[in-house]
């Protein structure tokens, strides 16, 4: 069990961490790792400062539900901005879309976008989705005998397709191997630079910038492409999304070219690595809990049948639901969401000063002992309505799409095609562990979302 802040310190630093240079080079090699080293060691509310003297920055890392309600809702929110280095980096690269975007053009943003994401129009979308999905998994190989696969391998060219096809309709076909070619390069980029005490200007062509900057320009060329032969109808869109975001209005105005790609962009990056992440992990326990995996697949053949599903089906899944949520309670999507305080303030009793990034960590808060019986232990069960083990009350205890206003506009997007590419995965076949994935727990790390640190190996093996 992690250390406890003091709950009423009365001022001062939290429990700092030694040294500036050795946490600094932790935090670059795997900020899971770091993240989890810090809560344990230090407690809820860890201070630490990198970079030589002068120069350096100090980081808050937030381990509690009460931390994170404070950051991300309530009366004080905008005084932590989506400014730190990270984001600045993903509009640096990728836009100044919804992600990225603060103040006043953000409200504009979410308000021009919501409509794009309501539960209606996510309906439109999923029949382009499903048939993706069919098309996917009814083309994986069939072995003679149970063969390993690398399950992360899978999903992402799986939920990569799937994105491509919501987003760009029939025009996407031969998408698919420029995105998982580009992708990788932007998000090394702004990563390893976004947690870099000292960052070198994007002017100067280092290995790693110069790989970003040719990724970034296939993908701007790709999505301008798609952009640019829609608007002059040598393509046409049914219920695509490009097709809501290019009719998507700010009052009477259009969104222009540049804002239609900005938010394509920010769409392809969280559209599919998300998804990934959640179906990888959420399979490779399925494969380590036989039982559970026979009641998912149970109930997708007492809902479903053989039939195609809708995205109403969604929500008569709720087994299945359930296991996709412990999932990703223990591998959370997005393990760390960073903010900068952009005036004085107070979290959990301690005085924080504008100028300082404070980072909420989501990988902490959803194994806190506080709130999870258990923690570590993967329990469906927790998320339905009789489970031994229930879901805490806290609304921040569970997080993975975020919280408060900032939270992700393409969260029940995300949750129905999981749901549903995981029922159609399960229908159709079992997935197994292989001897390297004998435990339920992997070792992890972060690019701008949770990757796997080693292959996530599984057998699936297409039912009769």
């Amino acid at each position: 069990m992690a250390a406890r802040a003091p709950a009423h310190p009365h001022g001062g630093h939290p429990p700092t961490v030694e040294g500036r240079l050795r946490p600094a080079l932790a935090l670059r090699r795997n900020v899971v790792e770091f993240a989890q080293r810090s809560w344990q060691e230090h407690g809820d509310v860890v201070r630490m400062v990198v970079g030589p003297r002068g120069l350096d920055r100090e980081m808050w890392w937030l381990h509690h539900p009460d931390a994170a309600a404070k950051v991300l809702s309530g009366a004080s929110w905008r005084s932590f901005a989506k400014r730190d280095q990270v984001y600045d980096e993903i509009a640096t690269w990728l836009g100044r879309g919804l992600l990225a975007a603060e103040g006043e053009d953000w409200t504009r943003q979410r308000r021009v976008l919501q409509p794009v994401f309501t539960h209606a129009a996510v309906n439109d979308y999923t029949d382009l989705m499903v048939e993706e999905m069919e098309s996917v998994i009814s083309g994986w190989p069939v072995a003679a005998a149970p063969t390993p696969v690398d399950l992360g391998e899978r999903m992402q060219h799986l939920t990569l397709r799937v994105v491509l096809r919501a987003l760009f309709g029939e025009s996407a076909s031969d998408a698919t191997q420029r995105v998982r070619r580009s992708f990788p390069a932007l998000s090394a980029a702004i990563i390893s630079r976004g947690l870099t005490p000292l960052r070198l200007p994007a002017a100067i062509p280092t290995a790693g910038v110069r790989r970003a900057r040719a990724a970034r320009t296939d993908l701007v060329d790709l999505v301008d492409a798609m952009v640019e032969a829609r608007r002059s109808g040598r393509t046409t869109g049914g219920d695509d999304l490009l097709g809501h975001l290019l009719t998507a209005r700010d009052g009477e105005r259009l969104l222009s070219d540049g804002e239609v790609r900005a938010q394509a962009l920010v769409f392809l990056l969280a559209g599919h690595e998300t998804t990934s992440s959640a179906l990888t992990y959420t399979l490779h326990l399925l494969g380590r809990h036989p039982d559970v995996q026979d009641r998912l697949r149970t109930e997708v053949h007492d809902v479903l049948g053989e039939r195609r599903p809708s995205a109403t089906d969604a929500a008569s899944l709720p087994e299945t639901t359930a296991a996709l949520k412990e999932a990703m309670r223990l591998y959370p999507s997005a393990p760390v969401l960073g903010r900068l305080a952009v005036e004085d303030d107070e979290i959990m009793g301690y005085p924080v000063a504008a100028g300082t990034s404070v980072v909420v960590a989501p990988w902490t808060i959803h194994r806190h002992p506080d709130f999870w019986v258990d923690p570590l232990i993967y329990d469906p069960s927790r998320f339905t309505t009789n489970g031994p083990r229930p879901q805490p009350a806290h609304r921040y205890a569970w997080m993975p799409f975020g919280g408060g206003p900032r939270a992700c506009i393409g969260q029940h997007f995300s949750m129905v095609e999981s749901v549903l590419a995981l029922a159609l995965i399960l229908r159709s076949h079992r997935v197994a562990p292989t001897r390297s994935t004998d435990a339920d727990h992997l070792p992890v790390g972060a690019h701008l979302t949770l990757v796997p640190t080693t292959p996530v190996l599984a057998t699936l093996s297409r039912l009769p």
